[in-house]
């Protein structure tokens, strides 16, 4: 949440889009997204991608996945939030998201240099992983 909001200052948006399929994994309910997002007070929106399709148009593959966009909508960062795994990180790790896109703000290109991301695989719906 940290770097959502600091990027508001630079006039960068965000979104965060759930993939998951609910029905095979209740914990990724509409239901359940809303109550996280009002836990932890979201500045942003979350939003659910019930058909699957934005996933698949935008070849995510794990979650989180992290895309980030110049003003005229071209792809400059595709990488992961910082160094952290399941556990969260220590307050002093590098912000490669938050950094990347700083320099998206100010130049219009990301890094050369990008780690992916790293998390969960995207839970697919049968029909829709054949």
């Amino acid at each position: 949440m940290r770097d959502t909001r600091a990027l508001l200052g630079y006039g960068i948006n965000s979104v965060a889009i759930m993939s998951n399929d609910p029905v095979l994994y209740e914990e990724d309910s509409f239901e359940n997204m809303q109550k996280v997002a009002r836990d932890f007070e979201f500045p942003f929106p979350y939003l659910l991608d019930e058909t699957q399709q934005v996933a698949r148009a935008y070849g995510a593959v794990c979650t989180p996945d992290f895309f980030g966009y110049n003003g005229e909508l071209e792809l400059q960062y595709r990488g992961r939030l910082d160094a952290s795994r399941k556990e969260t990180a220590p307050k002093d790790v590098r912000r490669d998201l938050y950094e990347a896109m700083v320099q998206v703000a100010e130049t219009g290109r990301g890094p050369a240099d990008q780690i992916p991301s790293m998390g969960c695989s995207i839970k697919w719906r049968e029909a829709a992983s054949a």
